[in-house]
């Protein structure tokens, strides 16, 4: 019973990676992802100050969050 559930996780594992190869070649995706990095470098080099204040507290808050003892 067992080798039947890893079997089973592993054919689930390989169709998620291959489903996983499809999209990120995607053009689309691709595209989007280019725009998006662009957009940020450009938002970024005019605001750096302000970029700077947001990652940290972004940081802070991420780290607040997984850091709770709750």
């Amino acid at each position: 019973m067992n080798e039947e559930i890893i079997q089973n996780l592993n054919e689930r594992l390989d169709r998620s990676i291959v489903k996983g190869k499809h999209i990120l070649a995607d053009e689309k995706l691709q595209k989007q992802v280019e725009d998006l990095k662009t957009k940020a470098e450009k938002t970024i080099k005019n605001h750096p100050i302000k970029s700077v204040l947001a990652g940290l507290a972004f940081g802070l808050l991420l780290g607040a969050i997984i850091g709770s003892d709750d």
